[in-house]
Protein backbone atom coordinates (compact mmCIF):
# COMPACT_ATOMS: atom_id res chain seq x y z
CA UNK A 1 0.00 0.00 0.00
CA UNK A 2 2.82 2.41 0.85
CA UNK A 3 4.41 1.96 -2.59
CA UNK A 4 1.06 2.74 -4.20
CA UNK A 5 0.72 5.86 -2.02
CA UNK A 6 4.18 7.04 -3.03
CA UNK A 7 3.36 6.49 -6.70
CA UNK A 8 0.03 8.29 -6.34
CA UNK A 9 1.69 11.18 -4.52
CA UNK A 10 4.26 11.58 -7.28
CA UNK A 11 1.44 11.83 -9.82
CA UNK A 12 -0.48 14.23 -7.60
CA UNK A 13 2.54 16.49 -7.03
CA UNK A 14 3.21 16.85 -10.75
CA UNK A 15 -0.36 18.03 -11.34
CA UNK A 16 -0.81 20.08 -8.16
CA UNK A 17 -0.63 23.87 -8.18
CA UNK A 18 0.58 26.58 -5.87
CA UNK A 19 -1.53 29.58 -4.94
CA UNK A 20 0.08 31.60 -7.74
CA UNK A 21 -1.70 29.45 -10.34
CA UNK A 22 -5.13 29.72 -8.69
CA UNK A 23 -7.57 32.13 -10.34
CA UNK A 24 -10.56 31.47 -8.08
CA UNK A 25 -10.79 34.26 -5.45
CA UNK A 26 -12.58 31.86 -3.07
CA UNK A 27 -9.90 29.18 -3.26
CA UNK A 28 -7.05 31.72 -3.23
CA UNK A 29 -8.42 33.21 0.00
CA UNK A 30 -8.75 29.74 1.47
CA UNK A 31 -5.08 29.06 0.72
CA UNK A 32 -3.70 32.35 2.02
CA UNK A 33 -5.97 32.78 5.05
CA UNK A 34 -6.43 29.18 6.20
CA UNK A 35 -3.90 26.80 4.66
CA UNK A 36 -1.00 29.21 5.17
CA UNK A 37 -2.07 30.55 8.56
CA UNK A 38 1.04 30.19 10.78
CA UNK A 39 -0.58 31.44 13.99
CA UNK A 40 0.31 29.30 16.99
CA UNK A 41 -3.13 28.90 18.51
CA UNK A 42 -3.07 27.88 22.20
CA UNK A 43 -5.40 24.96 21.46
CA UNK A 44 -2.67 23.37 19.32
CA UNK A 45 -0.60 22.64 22.41
CA UNK A 46 -3.54 21.06 24.22
CA UNK A 47 -4.21 18.75 21.28
CA UNK A 48 -0.55 17.81 20.91
CA UNK A 49 -0.24 17.06 24.62
CA UNK A 50 -3.14 14.64 24.25
CA UNK A 51 -1.49 13.07 21.22
CA UNK A 52 1.80 12.57 23.11
CA UNK A 53 -0.07 10.94 26.00
CA UNK A 54 -1.83 8.53 23.66
CA UNK A 55 1.37 7.68 21.78
CA UNK A 56 2.91 6.48 25.06
CA UNK A 57 -0.13 4.44 26.14
CA UNK A 58 0.59 0.75 25.57
CA UNK A 59 -2.73 -0.47 26.93
CA UNK A 60 -4.38 -3.01 24.64
CA UNK A 61 -8.05 -2.78 23.75
CA UNK A 62 -10.39 -4.89 21.66
CA UNK A 63 -11.43 -3.00 18.53
CA UNK A 64 -14.62 -3.63 16.58
CA UNK A 65 -14.08 -2.54 12.97
CA UNK A 66 -16.96 -2.02 10.53
CA UNK A 67 -14.69 -0.42 7.92
CA UNK A 68 -12.36 -1.75 5.23
CA UNK A 69 -10.09 -3.76 7.55
CA UNK A 70 -13.08 -5.17 9.36
CA UNK A 71 -14.18 -7.03 6.25
CA UNK A 72 -11.49 -9.65 6.90
CA UNK A 73 -10.99 -9.20 10.66
CA UNK A 74 -13.97 -7.49 12.34
CA UNK A 75 -12.57 -7.77 15.89
CA UNK A 76 -8.91 -7.47 16.83
CA UNK A 77 -6.67 -6.26 19.64
CA UNK A 78 -4.52 -3.14 19.32
CA UNK A 79 -2.43 -0.97 21.58
CA UNK A 80 -3.75 2.55 22.09
CA UNK A 81 -0.36 3.93 21.04
CA UNK A 82 -0.61 2.08 17.72
CA UNK A 83 -4.10 3.43 17.08
CA UNK A 84 -2.85 6.94 17.82
CA UNK A 85 0.12 6.51 15.50
CA UNK A 86 -1.76 4.98 12.58
CA UNK A 87 -5.34 6.23 12.75
CA UNK A 88 -5.02 9.83 13.94
CA UNK A 89 -4.08 12.61 11.53
CA UNK A 90 -0.51 13.92 11.93
CA UNK A 91 -0.04 17.28 13.60
CA UNK A 92 0.12 19.27 10.34
CA UNK A 93 -3.24 17.97 9.21
CA UNK A 94 -4.84 18.14 12.66
CA UNK A 95 -4.01 21.82 12.79
CA UNK A 96 -5.54 22.30 9.35
CA UNK A 97 -8.77 20.67 10.54
CA UNK A 98 -8.80 23.12 13.46
CA UNK A 99 -8.32 26.12 11.15
CA UNK A 100 -10.92 24.91 8.66
CA UNK A 101 -13.52 24.51 11.40
CA UNK A 102 -12.72 27.97 12.76
CA UNK A 103 -12.68 29.64 9.34
CA UNK A 104 -16.09 28.24 8.43
CA UNK A 105 -17.56 29.49 11.72
CA UNK A 106 -19.04 26.08 12.33
CA UNK A 107 -21.98 25.85 14.71
CA UNK A 108 -22.94 22.31 13.69
CA UNK A 109 -20.27 19.70 13.02
CA UNK A 110 -20.62 16.02 12.13
CA UNK A 111 -17.79 13.49 12.09
CA UNK A 112 -17.90 9.89 10.91
CA UNK A 113 -15.02 8.00 12.50
CA UNK A 114 -14.11 9.26 15.97
CA UNK A 115 -11.19 6.93 16.67
CA UNK A 116 -9.43 8.31 19.80
CA UNK A 117 -10.96 11.76 19.41
CA UNK A 118 -8.00 13.83 18.20
CA UNK A 119 -9.64 14.98 14.97
CA UNK A 120 -12.89 15.46 16.87
CA UNK A 121 -11.08 17.76 19.29
CA UNK A 122 -9.56 19.74 16.43
CA UNK A 123 -12.95 20.33 14.82
CA UNK A 124 -14.66 21.16 18.12
CA UNK A 125 -11.96 23.49 19.48
CA UNK A 126 -11.66 25.23 16.12
CA UNK A 127 -15.40 25.90 16.09
CA UNK A 128 -15.36 27.03 19.73
CA UNK A 129 -12.61 29.52 18.97
CA UNK A 130 -15.27 31.53 17.12
CA UNK A 131 -18.52 30.69 18.92
CA UNK A 132 -19.46 29.47 22.41
CA UNK A 133 -22.55 27.64 21.14
CA UNK A 134 -21.26 24.69 19.13
CA UNK A 135 -22.74 21.22 18.64
CA UNK A 136 -20.49 18.37 17.47
CA UNK A 137 -21.74 14.85 16.87
CA UNK A 138 -19.30 12.08 16.09
CA UNK A 139 -19.94 8.42 15.28
CA UNK A 140 -17.55 5.60 16.16
CA UNK A 141 -18.04 1.94 15.36
CA UNK A 142 -15.99 0.45 18.20
CA UNK A 143 -17.44 0.85 21.74
CA UNK A 144 -14.04 0.50 23.44
CA UNK A 145 -12.46 3.11 21.20
CA UNK A 146 -15.44 5.42 21.70
CA UNK A 147 -15.09 5.12 25.48
CA UNK A 148 -11.46 6.25 25.31
CA UNK A 149 -12.37 9.09 22.95
CA UNK A 150 -15.03 10.23 25.39
CA UNK A 151 -12.49 10.45 28.21
CA UNK A 152 -10.04 12.28 25.96
CA UNK A 153 -12.63 14.84 24.92
CA UNK A 154 -13.76 15.35 28.51
CA UNK A 155 -10.14 15.99 29.51
CA UNK A 156 -10.15 18.89 27.03
CA UNK A 157 -13.38 20.29 28.45
CA UNK A 158 -15.43 19.14 25.47
CA UNK A 159 -17.78 16.81 27.28
CA UNK A 160 -20.78 19.08 26.77
CA UNK A 161 -19.89 20.17 23.24
CA UNK A 162 -19.25 16.75 21.69
CA UNK A 163 -21.67 13.84 21.72
CA UNK A 164 -20.44 10.40 20.65
CA UNK A 165 -22.73 7.87 19.01
CA UNK A 166 -21.60 4.24 18.73
CA UNK A 167 -22.59 1.89 15.92
CA UNK A 168 -22.54 1.27 12.20
CA UNK A 169 -22.74 4.43 10.10
CA UNK A 170 -25.30 2.76 7.83
CA UNK A 171 -27.58 2.02 10.77
CA UNK A 172 -27.49 5.27 12.74
CA UNK A 173 -26.45 8.06 10.38
CA UNK A 174 -29.96 8.98 9.23
CA UNK A 175 -31.23 9.11 12.82
CA UNK A 176 -28.22 11.19 13.87
CA UNK A 177 -28.87 13.69 11.09
CA UNK A 178 -32.32 14.39 12.51
CA UNK A 179 -30.57 16.25 15.33
CA UNK A 180 -29.29 18.86 12.87
CA UNK A 181 -31.23 21.55 11.04
CA UNK A 182 -28.18 21.90 8.81
CA UNK A 183 -24.47 21.09 8.82
CA UNK A 184 -21.59 23.56 8.60
CA UNK A 185 -18.62 21.17 8.60
CA UNK A 186 -18.63 17.42 7.95
CA UNK A 187 -15.63 15.11 8.28
CA UNK A 188 -16.04 11.73 6.60
CA UNK A 189 -13.55 9.18 7.93
CA UNK A 190 -13.72 5.69 9.35
CA UNK A 191 -14.75 3.68 6.27
CA UNK A 192 -12.42 3.57 3.30
CA UNK A 193 -14.60 1.64 0.88
CA UNK A 194 -16.20 3.13 -2.21
CA UNK A 195 -19.88 2.31 -1.78
CA UNK A 196 -20.15 3.21 1.94
CA UNK A 197 -18.28 6.47 1.27
CA UNK A 198 -20.66 7.39 -1.55
CA UNK A 199 -23.66 6.34 0.53
CA UNK A 200 -22.56 8.43 3.52
CA UNK A 201 -21.91 11.44 1.31
CA UNK A 202 -25.32 11.22 -0.35
CA UNK A 203 -27.04 10.74 3.00
CA UNK A 204 -25.59 13.93 4.52
CA UNK A 205 -26.05 16.01 1.35
CA UNK A 206 -29.64 17.16 2.15
CA UNK A 207 -28.36 18.72 5.39
CA UNK A 208 -25.62 20.68 3.59
CA UNK A 209 -26.14 24.35 2.78
CA UNK A 210 -24.41 26.51 0.20
CA UNK A 211 -21.31 27.13 2.33
CA UNK A 212 -21.01 23.73 4.02
CA UNK A 213 -17.53 22.20 3.98
CA UNK A 214 -17.41 18.42 3.53
CA UNK A 215 -13.99 16.90 4.24
CA UNK A 216 -13.05 13.42 3.05
CA UNK A 217 -10.09 11.69 4.66
CA UNK A 218 -7.47 9.54 2.88
CA UNK A 219 -8.80 10.02 -0.65
CA UNK A 220 -5.77 8.15 -2.07
CA UNK A 221 -5.84 5.37 0.54
CA UNK A 222 -7.05 2.76 -1.96
CA UNK A 223 -8.39 2.36 -5.48
CA UNK A 224 -11.88 2.35 -3.98
CA UNK A 225 -11.34 5.66 -2.20
CA UNK A 226 -9.88 7.24 -5.33
CA UNK A 227 -12.91 6.07 -7.31
CA UNK A 228 -15.28 7.40 -4.63
CA UNK A 229 -13.50 10.78 -4.61
CA UNK A 230 -13.67 11.05 -8.42
CA UNK A 231 -17.37 10.22 -8.42
CA UNK A 232 -18.13 12.75 -5.69
CA UNK A 233 -16.20 15.47 -7.52
CA UNK A 234 -18.25 14.73 -10.62
CA UNK A 235 -21.64 15.06 -8.92
CA UNK A 236 -23.69 17.99 -10.22
CA UNK A 237 -24.26 19.31 -6.69
CA UNK A 238 -20.52 19.71 -6.17
CA UNK A 239 -19.10 22.95 -7.58
CA UNK A 240 -15.70 23.21 -5.87
CA UNK A 241 -13.47 20.22 -5.07
CA UNK A 242 -9.98 20.60 -3.62
CA UNK A 243 -7.53 17.71 -3.63
CA UNK A 244 -4.84 18.05 -0.93
CA UNK A 245 -3.84 14.39 -1.33
CA UNK A 246 -4.39 13.40 2.30
CA UNK A 247 -7.68 15.29 2.48
CA UNK A 248 -10.33 16.22 -0.04
CA UNK A 249 -12.51 19.31 0.44
CA UNK A 250 -15.96 19.62 -1.10
CA UNK A 251 -18.13 22.73 -1.46
CA UNK A 252 -21.56 23.11 -3.04
CA UNK A 253 -21.29 26.89 -3.66
CA UNK A 254 -24.04 26.96 -6.26
CA UNK A 255 -23.03 30.42 -7.50
CA UNK A 256 -19.66 29.17 -8.78
CA UNK A 257 -18.63 27.53 -12.01
CA UNK A 258 -17.66 23.91 -11.41
CA UNK A 259 -13.90 23.63 -10.79
CA UNK A 260 -11.48 21.03 -9.43
CA UNK A 261 -8.18 21.96 -7.79
CA UNK A 262 -5.10 19.99 -6.80
CA UNK A 263 -3.12 22.06 -4.29
CA UNK A 264 0.22 21.40 -2.62
CA UNK A 265 0.01 21.73 1.13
Amino acid sequence: MYLDLAKNYAGFYLKAKSKYSIHSPFVYDLITKVFEDKTKYPDYQRIEELRITLLSNKTEIEVLDYGAKGQTQPVYTRKICDIAAQSSKPSKWSKLLYRLSAAHEAHNVLELGTSLGISTACLALGALSKYPDVFVKTIEGSPNTAAIAKRNLESLGLGETVKIETGRFSEILETTLQEFASLDVVYLDGDHRKEPTLSNFKTILPKAHNDTLIILDDIYWSEEMMAAWDEICGMPEVKVSIDLFHLGLIYLRRQQTKEHFRIRF
